[in-house]
């Protein structure tokens, strides 16, 4: 079926061949933008913050200049530049630069997580899946391995494992995005058609959203896309910053026969989420008041909003709501680089939303990621009923590293998202199931015994693609007079107390010179032995970068959170290791850390695996199962062969 071209000779998207009842379908005519500044929006805005001396933006400077690809403004480094710059505070001018190895660096590159071929790539964008292929778009720089030049690079698989890299899909080649097509999201509607919205910087360094759908939206690769005419479609509103309006969320319909979109933004030091209706996406009004707001946040980016049920059995569609369900907001912390999330009420009738507990609001609660994680996105699977959950992942060495390396930055291994009801608290992430397919040769290992201060071999062969799963099971060797003098995790594994540090060690070498402990610290212990009853706050779950390199220029930090380790639970653990990035899940994913690891030494046939107990006054037993992975194969898309 043909569309019908509109008056500068751009093909629309197509109609829906059915209307299905209480949806209008797209249509791209010619019609003005969206009123933003109403007056109720700065009623609600004066209500909430007291403003002042922030700089207005006035819409009437918003004009098209045409394609002007030659003349635009670099954009320095710096906060406008949103979540894409590295910035790795930890060295100064005078940390020495280590002599990299072409050996050492190319250990580096990951097997099985998706990256590009080469230069910098970092968040996630409009992931979905269409016609038989999950689709992942991501910010790219074409050019260099540092951030700039951002395009969307595209990718495409069957199995959200392996991938084949496919061209460019969006460029900045106009007016509204010339120095920057930057992120943004996915909607698919009902008649098959879909609708991509990213945020813009403009030749004038203003942010705007601005409109994308395929030129042929039949096709499964969505290799060709088409940007609005009369784009951008959204402009920053009046109290809203040049440089505080981006990264528009999947849309979700609802009973108002109206498509609801939310995107991050700030007011002083207040981060929120803007909300935006439309029936046509061409067309927007803005909200009269936040869908949230939480002072001392800063500027929300990425942000994420979607439903999950509490029968914690499936995932659900971005529009559903209703009895048996809670949803999600996430935000990334522009301040902190740091993703946080919330559980609570979505109150469809105005289109706010209040977390079940104000201490575990947005930015002040719980993360996805306690490691080197950012800019999430989610999208609903359709072909498998599954909310899928995507992460960044920078470097945490050099940029000179980076540079003389090629590449920087990788995606996580996609997770999916459910929410945990044992706890009513807390989101549970794990891999997809098809990282299984990798899966080679197992081990399985029953009750080691590993007493305090010793650390076990684990004979397992090559340790740097692993998938490793491990319970633990607690032996007090005192019961009276116990006194633990450490909390959370401490400095690090080095640090001993009663309870802990007890877990793994990974890409070792076998003098223990280089290392990456991942590991649980127990502030205090139930009654009796052989017990793995812990409080909801009693545990500790780690990971210690600190001896993972003997290279002075990288960042090697200890992250960790509390993990709630219910009555009924064993200490459990699985940890994916894929070369220089390990994902750590505990407890069935209900604390997660990635962390990036740059080992000298301890790489290819050198890298071990061990068990240890730097506790005083426990023993472990610890039962494993352990896979070698194969690599995922990730390579340009074989359009020579479309079978």
């Amino acid at each position: 079926m043909g569309g019908i071209k509109d008056d500068v000779g751009h093909v629309p998207l197509l109609e829906a061949e059915e209307e299905e009842e209480g949806w209008r379908p797209l249509r791209l005519r010619g019609s003005y933008l969206g009123i933003f500044g109403s007056i109720v929006f700065l009623v609600s805005m004066a209500a909430l913050i007291i403003y002042q001396g922030h700089d207005y933006y006035d819409e009437a400077k918003i004009e098209n200049k045409g394609n002007n690809n030659n003349n635009y403004n670099k954009v320095p480094r710096g906060v406008a530049e949103g979540v894409s710059a590295k910035s790795n505070s930890f060295l100064s001018e005078t940390t020495p630069s280590y002599n990299w190895t072409n050996a050492m660096l190319s250990w580096q590159r990951t097997a099985f997580h998706f990256q590009p071929e080469r230069n910098w790539m970092n968040d996630p964008n409009g992931p979905l899946f269409h016609k038989g292929w999950y689709h992942l778009f991501y910010q790219y720089n074409p050019f260099s391995a540092v951030w700039g030049n951002i395009t969307w690079g595209h990718a495409v698989s069957r199995d959200l494992i392996h991938w084949l890299y496919l061209p460019e899909a969006i460029v900045r080649d106009m007016w509204f995005d010339i120095n920057g097509a930057w992120s943004g999201s996915a909607t698919l509607l009902p008649g098959g058609e879909i609708v991509m919205l990213y945020t813009g910087y403009t030749d004038q360094q203003v942010q705007v959203q601005n409109l994308a759908y395929p030129a042929d939206a039949s096709d499964p690769l969505l290799l060709n896309w088409v940007k609005y005419a009369k784009n951008p479609v959204m402009v920053p509103p009046p109290g809203i910053g040049p440089h505080d309006f981006r990264d528009p969320t999947t849309a979700w319909f609802g009973p108002d026969n109206k498509w609801t979109l939310t995107l991050g933004s700030m007011v002083n030091d207040s981060g929120l989420s803007l909300v935006y209706k439309t029936t046509d996406f061409i067309n927007y009004e803005l909200n009269d008041h936040f869908l949230h707001i939480v002072p001392g946040t800063g500027m929300w980016e990425c942000v994420d909003f979607y439903p999950v049920s509490i029968n914690g059995s499936v995932g659900l569609d971005t529009s559903a709501n209703g009895p048996g369900v809670k949803h999600v907001l996430k935000a990334s912390l522009d301040d902190t680089k740091l993703d946080y999330y919330a559980i609570g009420t979505y109150f469809i009738e105005n289109d706010t939303w209040i977390p079940d507990d104000p201490d575990l609001d947005v930015g002040i609660g719980l993360r996805l990621d306690y490691g080197k994680y950012y800019a999430s996105k989610t999208f609903y699977d359709q072909n498998k009923q599954r909310r899928v959950l995507w992460g960044w992942i920078n470097e945490s060495d050099s940029e000179v590293a980076d540079i003389t390396k090629g590449w920087a930055s990788l995606q996580t291994i996609p997770r999916t998202v459910l929410y945990d009801k044992k706890t009513g608290t807390n989101l549970l992430q794990w891999p997809v199931e098809e990282i299984e397919s990798l899966r080679l040769s197992s081990h399985e290992l029953k009750e080691l015994l590993v007493k305090p201060g010793t650390v076990v071999p684990l004979h397992i062969g090559p340790a740097t693609q692993l998938d490793i799963f491990v319970e633990f099971e607690i032996e007090l060797l005192e019961s009276e007079g116990i006194v633990n003098n450490v909390e959370g995790c401490g400095v690090g594994a080095v640090e001993r107390s009663a309870f802990g540090p007890f877990g793994i060690l990974a890409i070792a070498n076998d003098e223990l010179s280089e290392l990456t402990p991942i590991y649980f610290r127990l502030s205090n212990y139930g009654n009796g032995t052989s017990t793995t009853t812990t409080t909801t706050t009693s545990t500790s779950f780690c990971v210690d970068e600190t001896r993972s390199s003997k290279a002075p220029d990288v960042s090697k930090l200890v992250f960790g959170s509390k993990v709630s380790v219910l009555s009924d639970e064993k200490l459990s653990l699985r940890v994916l290791v894929d070369h220089s990035i390990i994902e750590s899940f505990a407890q069935g994913g209900r604390t997660v850390i990635s962390s990036r690891v740059y080992p000298t030494e301890a790489i290819y046939g050198a890298a071990r695996l061990f068990l240890f107990n730097n506790a005083t006054d426990i023993n472990i037993k610890a039962s494993l199962k352990i896979w070698q992975l194969n690599s995922a194969f990730i390579r340009p898309f074989p359009f020579h062969n479309t079978q």
